[in-house]
């Protein structure tokens, strides 16, 4: 496992991508939406090995109508929302990337961070309870050998380093793994929830007992509404896996229209292949399982499908689904670790809130591996004690799709579509709101994972700072001419303009001829740089030329000050050959003030960190550009 020099480094960094289009496009190799859709779908679907189970616990024999209601909120909320987020957002970014343009400046950037932490929250603890809940199923197979016996965080970390072993192979052989297991899966489902419809049919009574049931214990069909809508927040993981279809859709085949129609054709499939699964099965399930055993130490205990599987097909069977169960609840973290990755590098290295090895797959797999070792380590790979974490992340990135479409339909004048998204979002808003009171522990690990994130993106962020921060300096042909003008040894007076006036100018350059001695006849342009936004990271210059009272002036606009004028004077040197010089004058205050000064609002004590990006930049003394201060 290494590159063509044989070097680790060398093997980690491949597919590095460095160019912003690149990166929005996302560096893999793209697949049709069907493909797509079983990467997507091997969290999404899995779900069937426990939703069923979830259902019959908290609903009891309301579970049909309480899922009935979860598959309408499905397809008349979750698809809607997503659909609209695929095209509003065709790279992939999502509602994040949506919302983001809502908060200004740092707020903004702290509010993106803050979902990034619900995300990765989602689709962390994705990883880490599917491998969890398939190392139970596991355990729970007779034909396991004894010293197993006891060792679930052993097996769960086993499979999870396995799933980091794929990725670390290549993105292409995940989605074919993940081809496969969903077509085998979707399969036996098929065959088990139609063997058991058959026997529900052959048997009359038992639909009889459970109608009865439902007259018996609630006096109206309303009742059975309110009820249902009471216990469905319970539900909310038949819904998990959905989110990612928008996070992946980078890898979707075709052209940015083709991409958004891909995307959109792999959600509704998909909702609408749960939705029949879901259907049927929880009124299968119910009708068929006493519910005793539907309760922990059951024998449908969080494998009600497989129990159905076990009696009606026998145990050969049940054993080929119990196989298949297990493999797709361990790539059910495929999604996951594949919205990850192509959702950390569009934000965290634009913000310069992580180094720049981040946009490459490998280095972020092994990341996020050692973060899913941890977290299975701490909760002792125990799946219910992870399961709040995970309903709250997914309702968080649901809820937030939600809020953005109505916020785009309200800036579009989009009265129905306004209206509906609405009320999806305070259908989404009372679910999580009622997640988090019946299981708090969600938001105290996704707070866990916001902090972090924070901490560790501002860390990251200050250490960064005195990098060159500039992608590209593009000059306009009044820019171009000043540069053309000026004899190879270019002379730069650095301004932070005020009034702009005829003073400001002559002051300004009577006070470089009294401490630096320059010529009169020396060709002098005054430099200009206004800060726009300081808490973006990267930036493209766009050099404008100015003439002004008689006197030659380049402006620009640019997050930070220091880092612009390092990166123009750069420039400069590239075309002329030689090293230009920029001139200032020293600023009075407090050098800590400066500093913060410099990280928060992009400018400080601008001529010492000028120089110290140049350092930075051209470790060759000779060929750096001249700093001079007076």
């Amino acid at each position: 496992m290494a590159g063509e020099d044989g070097s680790l480094r060398t093997w980690l960094l491949k597919g590095l991508q460095t160019d912003r289009k690149q990166i929005e496009h996302g560096p893999h190799t793209k697949h049709s939406w069907w493909r797509v859709m079983c990467l997507t779908g091997v969290d999404y679907f899995s779900t069937l090995g426990y939703q069923p189970g979830i259902a019959a616990l908290a609903a009891g024999v309301l579970s049909p109508v309480a899922t009935l209601l979860l598959v309408l909120l499905t397809l008349f909320g979750a698809l809607p929302v997503y659909r609209r987020v695929a095209q509003e957002s065709p790279n992939g970014q999502g509602s994040i990337a949506m919302l983001e343009k809502l908060a200004p400046q740092w707020w903004g950037k702290l509010f993106v961070l803050a979902l990034l932490g619900f995300a990765a929250t989602d689709f962390v603890i994705t990883m880490t309870l599917s491998a969890a809940d398939a190392t139970a199923h596991i355990l729970e197979n007779p034909f396991v050998p004894d010293f197993l016996d006891g060792q679930r965080v052993l097996v769960t970390l086993f499979l999870l380093a396995l799933l980091a072993g794929v990725f670390l192979l290549g993105f292409s052989e995940a989605i074919g793994i993940a081809v496969v297991l969903v077509f085998v899966y979707l399969s036996l489902n098929a065959v088990v929830v139609a063997t058991a419809l058959v026997h529900v049919a052959q048997t009359p009574n038992l639909v009889v007992d459970w109608t009865q049931a439902l007259r018996v214990d609630y006096s109206s069909p309303f009742a059975m509404i309110g009820l249902s809508l009471l216990v469905m927040p319970k539900l909310a993981l038949g819904m998990s896996g959905f989110e990612t279809g928008v996070a992946v859709m980078p890898i979707v085949k075709g052209d940015q229209p083709q991409r958004i129609k891909g995307t959109q054709r792999l959600l509704t499939v998909a909702a609408l292949i749960m939705s029949v699964f879901l259907i049927f099965s929880s009124f299968a399930t119910t009708v068929l399982i006493p519910h005793q055993e539907f309760e922990e130490g059951g024998k449908a205990s969080g494998r009600a499908l497989a129990y159905l599987a076990h009696d009606f097909l026998g145990d050969w069977f049940g054993t080929l689904y119990d196989v298949s169960t297990i493999a797709i609840l361990w790539f059910a973290g495929a999604s996951a670790m594949a919205g990850l990755i192509n959702l950390v590098p569009r934000y965290l290295p634009r913000y310069g809130m992580a180094p720049d090895w981040t946009r490459a797959v490998r280095p972020l797999v092994l990341v996020f591996a050692v973060i899913a070792f941890t977290i299975t380590i701490i909760f002792d790979a125990d799946v219910e004690a992870q399961g709040g974490a995970y309903a709250t992340g997914v309702l968080v990135l649901m809820l937030s799709a939600a809020v953005a479409v109505t916020l785009s339909a309200i800036r579009k004048d989009q009265r129905a579509a306004t209206a509906g998204f609405g009320l999806i979002s305070a259908v989404l808003a009372y679910t999580l709101v009622d997640n988090v009171i019946e299981r708090p522990d969600g938001v105290k690990i996704a707070s866990f994972f916001i902090i972090a994130i924070i901490v560790t993106s501002l860390v990251s962020r200050a250490t960064r700072s005195t990098e060159l921060r500039v992608s590209e300096v593009h000059f306009d042909p009044l820019a171009e001419q000043f540069i053309n003008d000026a004899c190879a040894e270019i002379h730069l007076i650095a301004n932070e303009p005020h009034q702009r006036d005829q003073a400001e100018y002559t002051d300004k350059r009577r006070e470089q001829w009294l401490n630096h001695r320059l010529r009169s006849e020396e060709p002098i342009m005054f430099v200009e740089v206004t800060v726009v936004d300081a808490s973006d990271f990267e930036t493209e210059l766009y050099v404008r030329g100015e003439e002004r009272h008689g006197h030659r002036i380049l402006r620009f606009e640019s997050p930070t000050v220091p880092n612009s004028l390092a990166a123009l004077l750069l420039e400069l040197r590239r075309r002329s050959g030689q090293a230009p010089h920029i001139y200032f004058h020293w600023t009075e205050g407090n050098p800590v003030t400066a500093m913060l000064r410099y990280l928060l609002f992009g400018g400080g004590d601008v001529p010492p960190l000028t120089r110290e990006v140049l350092r930075q930049a051209e470790p060759d003394v000779t060929r750096r550009p001249h700093v001079h201060v007076g």
